[in-house]
């Protein structure tokens, strides 16, 4: 491991869900010097109203692409079916693949327990790929890593069968505007799917600029509740004078099937945030 260089890989299920739970840190890591790729799990095929199919996934990989070029990380989207992801073993060879062609000291991805099944099943197949990376047998054609890389998980609100608990809480005010932007390039999700899925389309402003002021209300909230919700935890990592008056944080927490995120582990990945 290259401590001034680190390699992070955020896997999500679909094309935004990474810039929605961690473009914040990704952009701090991004401005240290660090390699950062956002890994979609799916094409997206299927997330919007109107629009759906070959035309859709290009908009979307088009729209990752663009969200990953501001703030200087790589973008990758996989080609597979948006509400169709299974945990199977096909797909697994795939996911161990990508994680050893990227040789990653840290891997985010969701939890296993969410709404959606895309969700839950990025999250197992990174689970059932994290021992098996190291394994040489196990995919033979593609080298496997000699070490384990720490894997954490990004945060979500659901209570059972476990509550999220976070293991690292990180300020993110002096790149939400970066964060925003990085939403903002992803106009099907941002401005027509999920306002038409939850009933506010007629609330989207039609401008850039009030939309960016909308989305900063609307999806920007998100990042403001993890805040609150974690406040202890600011005030703990910051002090008291810092964590009292940060507005913005994405929060991270162990999996424990990756590398133990030990306090010296914790200030190599997060030192300096």
């Amino acid at each position: 491991m290259d401590r001034s260089h680190l390699r992070i890989l955020a896997i999500g299920a679909h094309p935004d869900d990474c810039e929605v739970k961690c473009a914040g840190t990704a952009a701090l890591w991004s401005k240290a010097g660090h390699t950062v790729r956002f890994t979609s799990a799916t094409n997206g095929f299927t997330g919007h109203h109107e629009q759906g199919g070959r035309a859709l996934a290009r908009r979307r990989i088009a729209e990752a692409a663009e969200a990953a070029a501001v703030i200087g990380i790589e973008s990758q989207v996989l080609p597979l079916p948006n509400g169709g992801l299974e945990p199977a073993l096909a797909y697994r060879w795939m996911f161990i693949r990508l994680i050893r062609e990227f040789k990653p000291d840290l891997v985010i991805t969701h939890r296993p327990n969410d709404y959606h099944p895309d969700h839950r099943y990025t999250s197992q197949l990174v689970q059932d790929s994290s021992y098996q990376i190291t394994v040489p047998n196990a995919v033979p054609e593609t080298p496997h890593l000699s070490y384990q890389p720490v894997m954490l998980y990004m945060s979500d609100t659901f209570r059972k069968p476990a509550s999220f608990t976070p293991d690292v809480v990180i300020d993110i005010d002096s790149v939400m505007d970066a964060k925003i932007e990085m939403l903002h390039r992803h106009a099907s999700q941002m401005y027509e799917w999920i306002p038409y899925n939850r009933n506010v389309l007629d609330q989207v402003p039609e401008k850039e600029a009030e939309r960016k002021e909308w989305l900063m209300g609307f999806m920007g909230r998100r990042s403001a509740d993890v805040a609150e919700r974690f406040r202890a935890q600011l005030v703990e990592r910051y002090g008291e004078e810092r964590g009292r008056t940060v507005g913005y944080a994405e929060a991270f927490e162990e999996c424990e099937y990756g590398a133990p995120l030990d306090e010296e582990k914790i200030a190599l990945f997060f030192g300096g945030m």
